[in-house]
């Protein structure tokens, strides 16, 4: 079960707005033992939302979807989820109950409430699901998120969006949290050039099936502040034998390198 995160809307795309959805999951899974399996950047366009959702509610994936499901005319997901699951959309009962607190914490008259005006009958579509959802609660302003399966849909405003996939997280998946043990070491490499590193990354890889290497190159602005952090990954049975087999490696071909 891998676990991947859609991002959607036009302001991040065009970089209006700066993401902050995908640091933010990361660091909700890292705090949990897991890890970000994939991510997809997506505009406001409904036919590509409901293409790569048709797509991911097909697999077993944990998908946790941020964005687009308000009630102005750009927010699309809401739709776009009830087509690609072929489920009509219901006004869910618990997300109507909460819309409506919403609504009177934020009445000036809270005894002359007309919920059946046209601002309020829009703000009520917002608790409207492909049938069968969840809701996902909102701790910042109670309007819900919602769930399908193992598809969490939630606002996009990161930190709404922060406090309900850890929410959803804990309640559902709480039987995944820190299973696979993980370790990492690195070394950092001067004056190297990647291409002549990469026979001994494939060699480790080769050796140790439970380790995955990684090469990251530093350009600066001087030769002397080019540098490649390398090092390998996985599970901490295997990480001291594939580390010592980097550092002879780089030994072997004579490698400057700094140990942290």
């Amino acid at each position: 079960m891998a676990i991947g995160l859609i991002i959607i809307g036009d302001e991040i795309m065009s970089g209006k707005r700066s993401d902050q959805h995908f640091p933010n999951v990361v660091q909700i899974l890292r705090e949990r033992g897991l890890g970000l399996d994939w991510a997809r950047y997506l505009g406001d366009e409904p036919e590509r939302i409901v293409s790569v959702l048709r797509e991911t509610f097909a697999s077993s994936d944990i998908v946790f979807c941020c964005g687009g499901i308000g009630s102005t005319p750009d927010d699309h997901t809401r739709q776009c989820a009830s087509i690609a699951l072929g489920k009509p959309l219901e006004l869910h009962p618990e997300a109507e109950s909460k819309i409506r607190e919403r609504i009177a914490d934020t009445a000036t008259d809270r005894n002359r409430i007309d919920y059946d005006s046209p601002d309020n009958v829009r703000r009520l579509k917002m608790g409207e699901y492909p049938a069968g959802s969840k809701i996902i609660p909102n701790p910042v302003n109670k309007i819900p998120g919602f769930s399908w399966g193992t598809h969490y849909f939630v606002p996009g405003f990161p930190q709404m969006a922060k406090a309900m996939i850890a929410w959803a997280l804990d309640t559902y998946h709480h039987s995944l949290f820190h299973q696979v043990e993980y370790g990492e070491k690195s070394v950092v490499v001067y004056g190297a050039v990647e291409a002549k590193m990469t026979p001994l990354l494939e060699k480790i890889e080769a050796r140790f099936p439970t380790v995955r290497v990684f090469s990251l190159p530093h350009m600066g602005n001087t030769r002397l502040s080019n540098y490649v952090e390398m090092g390998v990954k996985g599970h901490p049975d295997r990480l001291d034998d594939s580390f010592r087999m980097l550092l002879d490696g780089l030994d072997e071909i004579g490698a400057q390198y700094h140990l942290d």
